[in-house]
């Protein structure tokens, strides 16, 4: 590298002559989250704590998952850019994207998926997860990763488009947009079986490994015959997404309902359960919210698990959100759910707000 590439470097803080991945965004909004959940942790009522600790268990879970990716992306020894934890904003719905990768000739949009137990996915393009729950095997519906995947690639066409003014331009990104924005979902957890026998071919095509990341990547290059875009125009497309990208705030004080001196606020105390003693399953709150789900899934005639599956049905009692900005905060529950499904949750939860756990 000659003088003046070393002092391009320097003042850009971009690599000239790009050889091997640049994570130009790795910072990770899941970290800090995890760093707030210690540090409340530690001084917080034990009331309070098996909520916290369920939540810390889950953002380390994913983090180690994506995790697994940076390694696989960090030894490539690919001329890429990466991306990482990029959540972006668009008419008030949102996208959280594990991991954008920018190459010469596409962009790669990987949803990453740390899962317990195996996975099936049947000819309808449904994912069923087999889990070991108490000794038993039990099947339970997930949403599908592709279908989450769809949707960021959406948001990105529509962000992209936005910044087109040109008739011509944005016909032009409309017509090359599938060619050159590719879609991937990567199971991080090697112990996962997962039976794709059944599996429309679309979507078996999209489902990989983390160690066969870089191999897929590798193969979409050598495949895809278009002109390598430049350097300088892969940096473009970098910044445009940075510079969109919205940090998550989380205010777990709200969340756990504590005070300014970390103590459970007044009101919260009936509220807060005592996990350890009680089945949740059990509880009337529960039952009427599987009720719900299960009259609503008849009359929109898909499965129940569309609504919404077991593991959102505890996290919204985890939550027990009073409106629909708290329903949105529980994993699992966007805009378009929470319009379609929110007033009814919302109407359950504080049926029983006062009565749950005493």
């Amino acid at each position: 590298m000659g003088v003046f590439d070393s002092f391009k470097e320097l003042v850009t803080q971009k690599p000239v002559g790009l050889k091997k991945p640049d994570f130009y965004k790795a910072d990770s909004d899941a970290k800090k989250q995890l760093e707030r959940l210690q540090q409340i942790h530690a001084t917080a009522p034990d009331r309070v704590k098996p909520q916290i600790e369920r939540d810390m268990k889950l953002l380390a879970y994913g983090i180690a998952g994506e995790e697994s990716v940076a390694f696989e992306l960090n030894n490539s020894y690919l001329p890429i850019i990466v991306l990482h934890n990029l959540r972006l904003e668009h008419e008030g719905l949102t996208a959280q994207i594990d991991y954008l990768i920018i190459t010469t000739k596409f962009c790669l949009v990987v949803e990453c998926k740390n899962l317990f137990g195996n996975l099936e996915v049947n000819s309808r393009g449904e994912f069923i997860r087999e889990l070991d729950f108490n000794g038993k095997r039990k099947k339970e519906g997930i949403y599908s990763p592709v279908t989450q995947n769809v949707r960021h690639m959406e948001m990105i066409k529509a962000l992209r488009l936005g910044k087109k003014r040109n008739p011509l331009m944005r016909m032009a990104l409309e017509k090359s947009f599938g060619d050159f924005h590719k879609s991937v979902i990567v199971l991080a957890n090697p112990k996962t079986v997962i039976n794709l026998k059944r599996a429309p071919k679309n979507v078996k095509d999209q489902i990989i490994r983390s160690d066969q990341l870089i191999d897929y990547i590798k193969r979409l290059l050598r495949e895809n015959k278009d002109l390598a875009s430049s350097e300088k125009e892969m940096y473009e497309m970098a910044d445009f997404f940075v510079g969109l990208h919205k940090e998550n705030t989380v205010d777990y004080a709200e969340k756990y309902l504590l005070s300014d001196s970390g103590e459970v606020r007044d009101e919260a105390v009936e509220a807060l359960p005592d996990r350890v003693e009680i089945d949740i399953t059990e509880t009337p709150i529960y039952q009427a919210l599987k009720q719900y789900r299960y009259e609503t899934s008849k009359a929109e005639g898909v499965k129940a698990y569309y609504v919404y599956n077991n593991l959102q049905l505890e996290a919204i009692i985890e939550a027990m959100p009073r409106n629909l900005d708290e329903l949105r905060k529980v994993s699992g529950f966007g805009e378009v759910k929470c319009e379609k499904y929110g007033d009814g949750i919302v109407e359950i939860v504080g049926r029983y707000k006062d009565k749950i756990h005493r």
